[in-house]
């Protein structure tokens, strides 16, 4: 019922409650959120690149996800924000980007979000074991990629990302090895070239994602 000034005494015990919100909209809750979203250092996994991770690792309600050289820890903050019960660890080396990480769980509304400051695969240690885990950074560091395969139960998911010739070769010789899908993502942003509009790449990203199958790995 509407009224003016003070709300009833007595309220019904079945009953509705309609809100009519004023101001700008919210952030959805699809993978995918702005880059100036998370603060950050230039240590981010890129909007494109954290759609294309997160819809390999599949975020469902109850599981736990690895962000592995988090950076910013986007990749963990929207796993969490894909559902409630989602929970999230994010290993960073770096004290200060750990930090930063805990600032944006808070502003992004999970602040459950765990950070631990460290170095895997030592930092994984004793861990909750995860049911999916991405590799942002450090894939490698020898022991990372082992120890997060090692984690993964039946029905696991791993994304890997990187950069380097180096991780690429890597990531060429696990996709050998366990299979699953290895594919190189290119963006490129439009930008101004003087008073003309062209292309501006980013570097080119090497994923290689696995699934475990329902009956291990």
């Amino acid at each position: 019922r509407d009224w003016l000034g003070s709300p009833p005494k007595e309220v019904p015990r079945l009953h509705v409650l309609a809100l009519e919100l004023s101001g700008p909209a919210g952030r959805g809750l699809v993978a995918g959120l702005p880059d100036d979203a998370f603060e950050h250092d230039g240590q981010l996994t890129k909007r494109d690149l954290r759609a294309s991770a997160l819809a390999r690792l599949a975020p469902s309600p109850g599981q736990h996800l690895w962000d592995v050289g988090a950076g910013a820890g986007s990749v963990g903050v929207e796993w969490m924000r894909a559902h409630p019960s989602c929970t999230a660890t994010a290993v960073e080396a770096d004290a200060g980007r750990a930090e930063r990480i805990g600032r944006n769980a808070d502003r992004l509304g999970v602040p459950g979000l765990r950070v631990v400051a460290g170095r895997a695969p030592d930092a994984l240690e004793g861990l909750a074991p995860p049911d999916a885990v991405f590799v942002g950074g450090g894939a490698t560091r020898p022991g990372v990629l082992d120890a997060c395969l090692e984690a993964l139960g039946p029905g696991g998911r791993l994304v890997v990302h990187g950069v380097t010739l180096e991780t690429e070769r890597l990531l060429a010789d696990a996709y050998r090895r366990h299979g699953g899908e290895l594919i190189r993502i290119a963006v490129e942003t439009a930008a101004p070239i003087g008073a003309f509009t062209g292309w501006s790449p980013a570097r080119t990203v090497t994923q290689w994602s696995l699934a475990t199958s329902p009956g291990g790995a």
